[in-house]
């Protein structure tokens, strides 16, 4: 399979034009990845644009694809999130790098009050940025023509106000309703993974009481790591992506 770049010089550029990699994209390329003059490779700018071309140049400041094939891919509609709380270690990286490949459209970090992991001041600004490297890097990896947003820090009352408008769906243990078992709707769904010790009690009211629904993955209890992608591969096969 073809190596996979994302920049956002491939918006505009239509077959027969050329894309030029340049800075850490293009000595990634080269060094890392090690492209070669004729081999083929795809291009994206992570908005649905996708490119098919040939290498034509290959150093480490600079590579140039000539383009060949463009498409467009629309949005995903609608919409799978992922709401992650924050973990301590890289368990929440974990969960962010494996929910991009499997296909969430958007990762949302949130304060749960369980979380051991804090995001404050400006740690926030850097949790965020680091977590979206690491989802450009998946999606990259997965071959994806939208590469998912990363929203800023949320709080519970941030996720009770969004289950006004959208499907929010807490994964829960203790629920009585299997995910794979709900009925489907043209909603975006929001799923809702807490941290290694668990949503507290009141976390949970608060957010049912706002329209949240809680729903049963399995019989065992899944890491936080594990939890939120093993979901959206659940929700792929239900919603026919897969």
């Amino acid at each position: 399979m073809a190596l996979h770049f994302v920049t956002h010089d491939a918006t505009a550029v239509e077959p027969g034009g050329t894309v030029t990699l340049t800075g850490a994209e293009a000595k990634h390329a080269a060094v890392v990845r090690r492209v070669r003059t004729g081999e083929p490779v795809t291009l994206g700018d992570g908005s649905g644009v996708w490119l098919e071309g040939e290498v034509t140049a290959a150093a480490p400041s600079r590579v140039d694809v000539r383009i060949l094939v463009r498409r467009v891919d629309p949005r995903p509609d609608p919409r799978i999130l992922l709401v992650q709380a924050l973990a301590k270690g890289d368990r929440d990286e974990l969960a962010v790098q494996a929910a991009c490949e499997l296909g969430v459209d958007e990762i949302v970090p949130w304060q749960a009050a369980r979380s051991v992991s804090r995001w404050e001041g400006s740690k926030a600004a850097k949790g965020r940025e680091r977590w979206a490297t690491i989802v450009r890097e998946a999606a990259k990896q997965a071959h994806r023509s939208w590469v998912p947003e990363v929203a800023a820090v949320e709080s519970t009352a941030d996720l009770a106000r969004r289950a006004a408008g959208q499907r929010v769906l807490i994964l829960d243990p203790t629920a009585p309703v299997r995910l794979s078992a709900i009925v489907q709707d043209d909603r975006d769904i929001v799923l809702v993974v807490g941290p290694e010790g668990g949503i507290a009690p009141e976390e949970l009211d608060r957010l049912t009481a706002a329209g949240a629904e809680r729903v049963l993955l399995g019989d065992t209890v899944l890491r936080t790591s594990t939890a939120g992608p093993a979901a959206i591969a659940v929700l792929n096969v239900a919603r026919g992506r897969w």
